[in-house]
């Protein structure tokens, strides 16, 4: 193996003796092998540290908890075993719904958003009225409290009594988490659209594409891949949202854990739900993170544009 001189006093393998045909194999140098056992010690001291300073806040919090002066009746009234375990089964039963609202208001908020999206990025003077409307949208739903949308939907359509209308409360509540939330996606779909810059889509005229397949095969699909991590944001606000339509009575996770509550005189059962909803989430928004890392990792290798 040849031995170079790098700086005085100091020396370093050659990396040919790795390459093919090489005459001895990869050593690594002295000084990369201190350099790697630094690491490795560096690491497990902030992995130790962690840990003690974990420990600690814990322990903290536990006696700062345990040794107020209404610990124990609070621990009754939110924390009964009794009531956890008989709330658990129907909080389970309840969730169910608010999966299934998750996945069909889900995939209704974003074909509606992309389509809100679209209408406020068309060009032309022919389209001022289709864009103001979409903004119009947009604009109203974005301002408008959920839960006051969910109040006029649930109640004020059954009061209307329209023929052919459905007055179930989980249709209803589910169309107003849909308006609600297609407002806040078509947002992040036209911040999509709007960031790809335009010479993306003249090049793709120039090869003959019309406006329409110019969008769909070169614009949204760039415009997509970008807002992955807040599109996935928003379906996770979704479905912590998708517990407000028990407001109308629909039996979900929060009006299963309510029911008990109101029977027992006790708030385990919220917590019960809480907790549930919590495991849930998690899930997704770590789902999240990493899609977020990995395309930033991508982009500062340049694998997406």
């Amino acid at each position: 193996m040849t031995v170079v001189k790098d700086e005085p006093g100091r020396e370093a393998a050659d990396d040919k003796g790795d390459m093919p045909g090489g005459g001895d194999a990869y050593v690594p140098s002295q000084r990369r092998l201190e350099r790697e056992r630094h690491k490795r010690a560096r690491a497990r001291r902030a992995t130790a540290i962690a840990a003690v300073s974990t420990l600690v806040t814990a322990v903290v919090l536990y006696v700062v908890v345990v040794s107020a002066p209404g610990w124990e009746r609070t621990k009754e009234t939110f924390f009964d075993g009794h009531y956890a375990r008989e709330a658990f089964p129907k909080v389970l039963e309840g969730l169910w719904l608010n999966i299934r609202l998750l996945l069909i208001c889900g995939v209704l908020v974003l074909v509606l958003g992309m389509l809100i999206a679209v209408a406020r990025t068309l060009r032309g003077p022919v389209f001022f009225p289709l864009r103001v409307l979409a903004a119009a949208y947009t604009d109203f739903f974005r301002g408008l409290p959920l839960i006051i949308n969910l109040m006029i939907v649930v109640f004020g359509v059954p009061a209307l009594r329209l023929q052919g209308v459905t007055v179930d409360p989980v249709w209803l509540g589910g169309t107003a988490l849909t308006l609600t939330y297609s407002a806040y996606v078509a947002e992040v779909f036209r911040a999509g659209i709007e960031s790809v810059h335009p010479s993306q889509r003249a090049a793709a005229r120039s090869l003959g594409l019309t406006n329409r397949q110019a969008l769909r095969h070169v614009v949204l699909p760039q415009a997509v891949r970008r807002q992955v991590p807040p599109l996935l944001n928003d379906l996770v606000s979704l479905q912590k949202d998708t517990g407000l339509v028990s407001i109308g009575g629909a039996i979900d996770a929060v009006r299963a854990s309510d029911i008990i509550a109101q029977r027992a005189l006790n708030y385990t059962p919220y917590i019960v739900a809480g907790l549930v909803f919590v495991a849930l989430t998690i899930p997704m928004t770590r789902f999240t993170d990493w899609v977020t890392a990995r395309m930033d990792r991508q982009r500062a290798q340049g694998g997406t544009t």
